[in-house]
């Protein structure tokens, strides 16, 4: 299907929207943003509608669609539950030489309704052609995700320096030049701005201004709005190994710098427990190897990671080392840093939401509390036992969350109580924190070792910070005292 992709001033032309319902009401906001004088037709509709109508910013005719309804109307658009009547709508318009949308129904449309990124005057819209607006809707997404919201303010201020260009300097290729050099730069409100200064001058002069602006950039002090500063994020670098977090599994909680390197690598080398609905924003061109280690099965050497980690940098690729929660905690980070430093390979670490936060957020608690923990302790299931014999103050001042805590945890539970821990100490269990399939079990340190075992990965949260999180949720054998 060919279309052509424009962008068309609306402002005072009149359009007719048939039909009142859900449908129709999620075109509304977008023809009244465009100025179309807006009618609709429909003997009975929602009730924000209505308010519009009362409100002045439309016309409402309570009754069912005629023919003659679409006499002078610029554009049409059939958004009614009834085939037969969208249908009706879109041959009228197409003997009428009016533009049709039915909504819903690709070959009763002339136009598609585009999936918009909007920042001020900036707009991008994106259409499938009809073939999937699920599929344009989420590329929106993706697109928002990655522009500024301080665009809008900058393409302001250039627009406003763009209109000045244009009068001050009649039409040449040393114009068109200017304006390309302008959309590359800062433009503040200043009026020794050194864009505006650039701009302004005369053209033959311009070599001469473009050695001032050069003084100017390092002693001017105004606040800018920089299109490369807000745009243009720093490109992943070739021959280098980026140590990126990728959170607890779910998509929505990777750092936007995440994502922008999982889609830019060439290499993804990646954890066990790194799921696929991450790794498939990957680039299609781009290796991806599984070097995860879990429940003690090695089927790669650490030796081994760190050299594919080496060799595929020193190949001139973009590596990411895609580690499971943040790098820093418990992915054996500090001995690859070590191995890549040794190399002499440039590296850069990017911060991941680690386990513990999202586990935490699964059980609704805060890991400190003022009143009752105001220290944390992680550790993993083997170090958990034996490894901390601290006094009992401090031991219950604490919230104890251990990774990987295994799926027998009667031994843990022997050894807290054996340091002096209150058997009605509150713990929690979960298990695929922030993934599908999220369990959260509730017990107390008594009855912890007899808990059923989970679903790996799981992550223990034991705290008088969780007291009554766990106290509401507990099994009712289960005894937890109101007081530490």
């Amino acid at each position: 299907m060919s279309l052509l992709p424009i962008f068309l001033k609306l402002t005072g032309r009149r359009c007719l929207l048939v039909g009142a319902g859900n449908v129709a009401l999620d075109k509304i906001a977008s023809l009244l943003g465009a100025g179309l004088q807006l009618r609709v037709v429909a003997p009975q509709g929602r009730p924000e509608i209505r308010q519009l109508a009362t409100d002045g910013k439309l016309e409402w005719i309570e009754r069912r669609f005629q023919l003659s309804d679409l006499d002078g109307n610029f554009m049409a658009i059939a958004a009614t539950g009834s085939p037969a009547v969208n249908s009706a709508v879109y041959r009228g318009s197409v003997e009428r030489n009016i533009l049709c949308n039915s909504v819903d129904d690709v070959p009763h449309c002339d136009f598609f309704f585009g999936s918009v990124v909007s920042r001020g005057p900036l707009q991008i819209a994106i259409s499938t052609s009809g073939e999937s607006p699920a599929v344009a809707q989420r590329l929106r997404r993706e697109i928002d995700e990655q522009l500024p919201g301080n665009l809008a303010a900058w393409l302001e201020s250039l627009g406003q320096l763009r209109r000045e260009v244009l009068e001050t300097h009649p039409r040449c290729e040393a114009r068109k030049s200017l304006l390309h050099q302008l959309a590359q730069r800062q433009v503040c409100e200043s009026t020794s701005c050194p864009s505006r200064l650039m701009a302004l001058a005369p053209l033959a002069e311009k070599q001469a201004a473009d050695a001032h602006t050069a003084i100017l950039d390092l002693n001017s002090t105004p606040p800018q709005r920089s299109f490369e500063g807000a745009l243009q994020y720093p490109q992943p670098s070739s021959a280098t190994v980026y140590l990126v977090g990728a959170g607890p599994g779910d998509p929505d909680l990777l750092t936007i710098k995440a994502m922008r390197l999982i889609r830019a690598a060439n290499v993804i080398l990646h954890d066990d427990l790194v799921p696929p609905a991450i790794l498939d924003h990957a680039s299609p061109g781009a290796d991806i190897l599984n070097v995860g280690k879990r429940c003690g099965s090695k089927t790669i050497a650490q030796d081994e990671i760190n050299a594919l980690m080496i060799g595929h940098a020193r190949a001139n690729r973009c590596v990411v080392r895609l580690k499971s929660g943040d790098p820093l905690i418990f992915g054996r980070a500090a001995e690859e840093i070590a191995a890549l430093a040794d190399a002499r390979v440039p590296f850069e670490i990017v911060p991941g939401i680690t386990a513990a936060f999202a586990a935490a957020a699964a059980v609704g608690c805060s890991l400190t509390n003022r009143n009752s923990a105001s220290n944390v302790i992680f550790s993993t299931g083997h170090h958990a036992q034996s490894h901390n014999q601290s006094p009992l103050p401090e031991l219950e001042d604490s919230t104890r969350v251990v990774y990987m805590p295994g799926r027998d945890l009667h031994l843990l539970a022997q050894e807290w109580l054996q340091q002096g821990l209150p058997p009605g100490f509150p713990c929690a269990v979960v298990s695929r924190a922030a993934q599908p399939g999220q369990q959260v079990r509730y017990a107390t340190l008594a009855a912890l070792g007899d808990a059923a075992p989970t679903l790996a990965p799981s992550l223990l949260i034991a705290g008088w910070a969780v007291r009554e999180i766990v106290a509401a949720n507990r099994p009712a054998s289960d005894c937890i005292p109101v007081t530490a």
